[in-house]
């Protein structure tokens, strides 16, 4: 169960960050900008699928 949630994780993160990078190319989000709003959008990514990783698993 862990193995698979870790590699759907994985796969979702990679996804995000390219809609991510699609989303700073098309509202042309200068490149200093750039940095944080990957930081944000990661942890608030990696809050979502740990908070669920924990659902699932007491559950």
């Amino acid at each position: 169960m862990s193995l698979f949630f870790i590699l759907f994780s994985a796969v979702i993160l990679y996804n995000i960050n390219k809609l991510t990078n699609s989303l700073c190319l098309q509202k042309e989000i200068p490149e200093d900008r750039q940095p944080r709003v990957f930081r944000t959008i990661n942890i608030l990514i990696t809050i979502l699928l740990l908070s669920s990783y924990i659902e699932i698993s007491f559950t």
